[in-house]
C-alpha cells in the first residue's frame, strides 16, 4: 500500500485552488497504489478548510498552526509531518511559495522532486509525471525511484473531482527549528485583479495593441469574462505594462483553460509560458504569425475590431 500525502496552501485567509486540485490529483494516485491521502495544512486557522479538502479525497487532514509564511519554518514542519506519516507520495502546489520550501523539503527526507507537473498517472506501482521540457517545445514523462516521490504540480493542470474522503482532523505541533532567514517586509506590486499563475482564464496583450493607452480595452474583456490580464515580453519591454503581467520564459508560466492572445506574434519564449493552456484564441490580423500554429481557435483580424465586439457578446450573454 501507497499513501499519498499533499501539501494545501492558503493565500489572505482562503484555501487557494491548487489546493483542491492536487487532492484530487491525489486520491487518483492512491486509489490506483491501494493507499489513503493525508493532507498538510500549514498556517493559522487552517482547521476550518479540512471540510474542503476531505470533500475531494482527504482520507485525514493535519493542521499545523503557525504564523506567518516562512520557507524553512514550512519545510522544517511538513518534513516533520512526512517523516511521521511515511508516504511514497508527496505532491505540492508549483507556487511561489511551494518552489521556496518544496527543495528544502525534499533535502530533508531523502526524496527525489520533479518540479512543474502537469500530469500526473499510475504505471507499474510508480507515478509518472508529465512536465514541458525544452522551453515548453515537448513533454517528458518521469519516474522517481527514492523511496519518496516529490512532485510539485502546476496550477490549473489538474481537474477538481468531488470524491469524498474520511476526513479524518488531527492537529500536528512539530518542532520548527530554527530559521536564519525572516521576512523583514513585503513590498506588493498592484498586479491583476486576477492572479496570472492561478487565473482559468487570461486576456493577454503583446505589441499589436500599439501602445499603453489600450489596455483598457483588453482590461475590458478581462473584467466580463473575471479573467486576469497578461502582456508579452515585448509588450513589457516597451514599457507598456508592468512586468508582473508577463507571461513566457522570462515572465510567468501559466495554464489557463482558456488563454486569450491579442496582437501576440507567438514567439516561442512566449509559448513556453502559455503553450499549456487548454485552449488558446489568438487575434491578430497577420495570418501567418506562428501563434496560429498552436491556437486551437484563430481569429484574423484587428484586435481593436474584434476585442471590443467579443467583449459586447460576452456582455449580451453572461449578464
Amino acid at each position: 500500500m501507497s499513501n499519498v500525502l499533499i501539501v494545501g496552501e492558503l493565500k489572505d485567509g482562503e484555501l487557494k485552488k491548487i489546493s483542491r486540485e492536487i487532492t484530487s490529483a491525489g486520491r487518483k494516485i492512491a486509489d490506483a497504489l491501494g493507499g489513503k491521502v493525508t493532507a498538510v495544512l500549514v498556517g493559522s486557522g487552517v482547521d476550518k478548510f479540512a471540510g474542503d479538502l476531505a470533500a475531494v479525497g482527504a482520507d485525514s487532514i493535519v493542521t499545523v498552526n503557525a504564523g506567518d509564511f516562512n520557507a524553512e519554518t514550512w519545510a522544517s514542519l511538513i518534513a516533520a509531518v512526512i517523516k511521521e506519516k511515511n508516504p511514497s507520495v508527496v505532491l505540492l502546489p508549483h507556487t511561489s511559495q511551494g518552489k521556496d520550501y518544496s527543495p528544502r523539503v525534499a533535502v530533508k527526507v531523502g526524496a527525489g522532486i520533479i518540479a512543474d507537473v502537469v500530469g500526473l498517472s499510475v504505471d507499474g506501482g510508480k507515478v509518472v509525471a508529465k512536465k514541458p521540457i525544452y522551453s515548453g517545445k515537448a513533454y517528458g514523462n518521469f519516474k522517481v525511484t527514492s523511496p519518496i516521490a516529490m512532485f510539485t504540480v502546476r496550477p490549473n493542470s489538474q481537474e477538481v473531482v468531488q470524491k469524498a474522503g474520511a476526513g479524518a482532523v488531527e492537529t500536528a505541533s512539530p518542532a520548527a527549528g530554527d530559521a536564519k532567514v525572516k521576512i523583514v517586509s513585503s513590498d506588493l506590486s498592484g498586479g491583476n485583479k486576477v492572479q496570472l499563475t492561478e487565473a482559468s482564464i487570461i486576456v493577454s496583450g503583446g505589441r499589436g495593441i500599439k501602445g499603453p493607452e489600450n489596455w483598457p480595452i483588453l482590461q475590458g474583456l478581462a473584467d466580463v469574462l473575471g479573467a486576469a490580464l497578461g502582456a508579452s515580453r515585448a509588450a513589457v519591454d516597451a514599457g507598456w505594462i508592468a512586468h508582473s503581467h508577463q507571461v513566457g520564459q522570462t515572465g510567468k508560466t501559466v495554464s489557463p483553460n482558456c488563454y486569450i492572445a491579442c496582437g501576440i506574434s507567438g514567439a516561442i519564449q512566449h509559448l513556453a509560458g502559455m503553450g499549456s493552456s487548454k485552449y488558446i484564441v489568438a487575434i491578430n490580423k497577420d495570418g501567418d504569425a506562428p501563434i496560429f500554429k498552436v491556437a486551437t481557435y484563430g481569429v484574423v483580424g484587428d484586435l481593436f475590431e474584434v476585442v471590443p465586439a467579443l467583449t459586447d457578446e460576452f456582455k449580451k450573454v453572461l449578464g
